[in-house]
């Protein structure tokens, strides 16, 4: 590629990206300064309310993942024990429940009308259910149980790479285990729980799910701009998206700033910490017992929303347990083929937009990926931008920008039509496969492709037979996750969808409303499923 149509290919990507990306959002931002939105933004106390809402739930959801996830993570990965790496892979299947099923399976195992309230109810002889699963604490007790994996993956990898030198160093020095592990194990892991607490605040902050169905009369910024988008104050809903992205970046930049670039090099650079046999029975026992413990429990709503899917219709009242156990919900869905029509719209969404995305995450490597100069910024930070904000903040973006016939400003009527949904979808999955791919890159050597074209290859034929190849594990990591993600959303979903396109998710909150709990749990179970048949396939990759 000459130096001119290279400097006119990354022109033309860092437009395209401009326009999917940021082009909404300044769309938005403008839209929402012009009448009286902004001063009825500020008068109101709800809306503060529900701003402040999102950033302690945000916080606190941290706090508690860490507590959980950064344990989890020594116990398994400095320690051993009969089942370790059995255990180590089952902790981290909450990750194969998409957001919106793993919420409807809190709702089934732990809901006021759910298998835990319905025995203690029967246990105690109440007249009622012993709880209510809904508020700030409901919202953060899903949260944790989602989000601690991140934790626990970035925890377990940070501790992979740790030098065993420099605690050995500490010790020799007369550090006792303790000490140690605060003073040099912790500091060391540093950027691994600066981007796993990243990961879980933006996770958080856009959380849309466990807010919508446990939320009850407690709002926090994303449910209160799609109540506001129904209620037809689009102007205030557009200054609550803005309002919520400005919240979204600052954190991005305070929590970025946590990393420590500087203790980045003191990873990887030697053999990592032998694990530690337990070797007290009684303890090893006990260790071996609390896990599997743990497992079951974590296993609890895969295995609640299995049986809940297998409950017929009308069948179960009052009881703890379903009397009656059959596969009618199932014989429904496969025998009705309108009942399959969400999941063939959410599969056909996710395969076109994740291969879109792979697309433009294939054009941004090979334009900027070991090179690309002053392109380089522009065109990652433009890739990475939609994970920086809230799904809803996307989804009402594109909304508005989509709202309006306004050729010369590249503007044209998308709302209404089953093209809007993919396109979303497409743009939140970019930072996944985008960083993916780019990774994938600067990882290739490039004497590889050198000695591909000094025998003669040409650049298609190098890429399709040298580069593409190479590149297929951070393909299929981008591409699984970027998947999955678009085939149970929710969040981008409940904005955006069509009658003609509407969404699994979508599928499973109608079945809810109209009490086909078996149905609504019949199709998690099918999304749980193929959830993890595709990140299995990536992993395999």
């Amino acid at each position: 590629m000459s130096a001119r149509s290279g400097w006119f290919a990354r022109a033309a990507l860092t437009l395209l990206l401009a326009w999917l990306v940021l082009y909404p959002i300044l769309v938005v931002v403008a839209d929402a300064g012009r009448g009286d939105a902004l001063a009825t933004f500020v008068s109101r106390p709800g809306e503060w309310g529900a701003l402040w809402a999102s950033v302690w739930i945000s916080l606190a959801s941290v706090v508690l993942a860490a507590v959980i996830g950064v344990p989890l993570a020594f116990l398994f990965e400095w320690l051993e024990f009969p089942g370790r790496k059995t255990l180590g892979s089952l902790i981290a299947l909450p990750a194969v429940l998409p957001p919106f099923v793993g919420v409807v399976a809190f709702l089934f195992l732990y809901g006021e009308s759910g298998f835990v309230a319905r025995a203690v109810q029967a246990a105690l002889g109440l007249t009622r259910a012993p709880w209510r699963l809904q508020g700030a604490g409901a919202i953060l007790l899903v949260h944790a149980y989602s989000m601690y994996v991140y934790f626990y993956l970035f925890a377990r990898a940070g501790l992979a790479k740790l030098d065993a030198s420099m605690l050995e160093a500490a010790q020799a020095l007369g550090a006792g285990r303790w000490h140690t592990l605060r003073r040099v194990a912790l500091p060391l892991l540093r950027p691994s729980l600066a981007g796993a607490a990243l990961l879980v605040f933006m996770t958080a902050l856009g959380s849309f799910s466990a807010p919508y169905v446990f939320g009850g009369g407690f709002r926090v910024m994303t449910t209160q701009i799609v109540a506001t988008k129904l209620n037809g104050e689009l102007p205030l809903a557009m200054v609550e998206t803005v309002a919520l992205a400005l919240v979204a970046t600052l954190g991005l930049v305070v929590l970025r700033r946590t990393e420590g670039d500087d203790i980045l090099a003191a990873l990887g650079k030697g053999i990592g910490p032998l694990r530690r046999p337990i070797r007290r029975v009684s303890v090893r026992a006990l260790a071996t017992a609390t896990g599997w413990a743990l497992a079951v429990l974590l296993l609890l709503p895969h295995v609640t929303l299995v049986l809940v899917s297998l409950v017929p219709y009308g069948t179960w009242t009052t009881e703890a347990l379903p009397p009656v156990l059959s596969f009618v919900n199932y014989q429904r869905l496969f025998g009705e083929p309108e009942r399959l029509r969400p999941l063939v719209n959410s599969a056909w969404m996710a395969a076109a937009s994740t291969a879109a995305a792979i697309a433009v995450a294939l054009a941004a490597g090979a334009l900027v990926g070991r090179r690309g100069g002053r392109w380089r910024g522009p065109i990652e930070t433009l890739v990475a931008l939609p994970w920086a904000l809230p799904g809803t903040v996307f989804a009402v973006a594109l909304a508005t920008t989509f709202g309006a016939a306004q050729p010369w400003a590249l503007r044209w009527v998308l709302v209404g039509t089953v093209v809007l949904l993919p396109l979303a979808y497409l743009v939140r999955n970019l930072p996944v496969t985008g960083r993916a791919v780019l990774a994938g890159y600067r990882q290739l050597d490039p004497a590889v492709e050198e000695a591909a074209a000094s025998l003669g290859a040409g650049r298609w034929a190098t890429f399709r037979r040298v580069t593409l190849p190479l590149l297929k594990p951070a393909l299929a990591a981008g591409g699984s996750i970027a998947f999955v993600a678009a085939l149970g959303d929710f969040v981008t979903s409940v904005v955006l969808y069509t009658y003609d396109n509407r969404p699994i998710s979508i599928e499973i909150m109608g079945s809810l409303r109209i009490s086909e709990l078996g149905v609504a749990a019949a199709f998690g179970v099918m999304l749980m499923l193929a959830s993890a048949l595709v990140l299995g396939l990536g992993a395999r990759r």
